[in-house]
């Protein structure tokens, strides 16, 4: 096998002279370059890289492929048949009309469905429609094979040649039972000990066929030596001759490679269907996850805005309430900043920075606010809610409700138990919702967040009789959702 480099390759192709079969380009770099029609076979092109490079009609058969990086290379109506093509690198590449018959491709191989019986069967090739015609014709036959045996047995004329053919078919069926058996039996061992699948292909055949002439060894001796003799004597010139026993040995021998190969396909379709579902399944639960952070409620800049302005105007007037106040907001934010935390916390803990929100607020409103927190049962405060779900609430009731008044504006926020519902209900004496009732951004974001997290079994709603109040009804079952890593 003859040395060459990149440079004498782009010399010859200039010059088009396109034969370099038989060359050694392992790990040569050919990247970007136009071989349209050159013939490679029987080369070892290991670890080329064929990056970008046009490869049209290129016969690169017979040929070591291992490794080799055709990304982004056009391989339309290429001829790879044949070539070891173990890890090589088809990303991006184009392929129409590319042929890799017989390559062995691995399963890293992103295009090795091209090396699958199955991609043969739905080409609309010659070579396609000779596989395909061979497998209904076997099937065929094997079927009919069946009816006329079958037929046989009911309708024998003596019931010695009757018995004869239920000797047949029991041990063809017995054959056929022990072959698929073995086959299931060997095949994740063979895949796991010997990685090359025609050394599988090899070891399976022989345990089979050696396999299969012991057991009609002893079904002979056993059953049929005598119905044999018997039909031998009676009918000596109504028996032909049979095939010689290694014919029927390639029966089950086919079947069990037939099988075998199909369980690696199975196995490699489900291993690609379960990658896929998995993938689906992280990219499903990060863009829920995703969701959630963006719902997940922030301290109101206006909020902090007036809240900063608030301590500024009492550092002053009442120094002791401008330094509950500051250490209010920080217990806030405390809280609001918490990174460990995950999307749910106790009630009683949401509940206490609900309060201490509140708390912020009545010095900002003064004696225009007042607000209860009532909890009957304290059990209550021990159950899971999704972190930053009142807070939202309580505070679109002071900006749409309290703060449009001028009288005093009470906000209660009440907990119950309600059959297997936790509710939740944030009531402020302001304005009515307007009709029809809906909810502004920030209680839509409440509902997604509860869509995200509880799907259908939690809601948010809106009332106006008897009281104007917002209701939270929660399942008490917390959802299996973690925080973001």
């Amino acid at each position: 096998m003859k040395l060459a480099s990149r440079d004498q390759i782009y010399e010859d192709s200039k010059n088009a002279r396109s034969n370099f079969r038989r060359i050694d380009l392992e790990s040569a770099d050919l990247s970007g370059l136009d071989l349209s029609g050159a013939d490679f076979r029987f080369s070892d092109l290991s670890g080329v890289n064929f990056s970008n490079a046009v490869l049209k009609k290129t016969n690169l058969s017979f040929s070591n492929l291992d490794d080799t990086n055709f990304e982004n290379a056009d391989l339309t109506d290429a001829n790879l048949s044949f070539s070891s093509m173990v890890g090589a690198n088809l990303t991006n590449a184009k392929i129409v009309g590319a042929s890799f018959n017989f390559s062995g491709i691995n399963k890293r191989n992103p295009s090795d469905r091209f090396a699958s019986l199955t991609h043969f069967l739905y080409r609309t090739g010659w070579f396609g429609n000779m596989i395909g015609i061979f497998i209904g014709a076997f099937i065929f036959y094997g079927v009919s094979a069946v009816i006329y045996f079958t037929h046989q047995i009911f309708t024998a004329s003596d019931p010695l040649l009757a018995t004869l053919n239920q000797y047949i078919v029991g041990n063809n069926i017995s054959g056929g039972v022990i072959t698929v058996l073995i086959t299931n039996w060997l095949s994740s061992p063979l895949e796991r000990y010997f990685k090359t699948t025609w050394v599988q292909h090899l070891v399976l055949s022989l345990i089979v066929g050696i396999g299969y002439l012991g057991l009609t060894t002893f079904s002979y001796f056993q059953f049929g030596h005598e119905i044999i003799t018997e039909v031998l004597a009676k009918f000596p010139n109504q028996v032909t001759s049979s095939a010689p026993w290694y014919i029927y040995v390639l029966c089950p021998i086919f079947v069990a490679n037939v099988f075998h190969y199909f369980q690696k396909q199975g196995k490699q379709l489900t291993l690609k269907i379960t990658e896929q579902e998995l993938q689906l399944s992280e990219l499903e639960k990060s863009k829920t996850k995703a969701e959630l952070e963006a719902l997940q409620a922030k301290i109101n800049p206006h909020f902090l805005y007036n809240s900063l302005n608030s301590i500024a105007s009492l550092v002053h007037i009442d120094p002791d309430k401008a330094e509950q106040m500051t250490l209010l907001l920080s217990k806030l934010f405390r809280y609001v900043t918490n990174k460990n935390a995950d999307y749910f916390d106790t009630l009683n803990n949401e509940l206490e920075m609900v309060a201490t929100y509140l708390e912020i607020e009545q010095v900002r409103f003064g004696d225009r606010l007042s607000f209860k927190i009532i909890v009957r049962d304290e059990a209550l405060k021990n159950v899971p809610v999704p972190r930053f779900l009142i807070q939202p609430v309580v505070e679109n009731a002071i900006k749409h409700g309290i703060a449009r008044i001028a009288d005093r504006g009470v906000i209660e926020v009440r907990v119950t138990q309600e059959q297997n519902l936790l509710r939740i209900t944030v009531h402020d004496n302001g304005p009515s919702f307007p009709e029809p009732i809906s909810g502004g951004y920030g209680l839509q974001s409440i509902q997604n967040k509860l869509k995200l997290l509880y799907g259908n079994k939690a809601a948010l709603s809106l009332q106006n009789l008897p009281l104007k109040q917002v209701v939270l009804d929660l399942p008490f079952k917390t959802p299996p959702l973690t925080p973001p890593q």
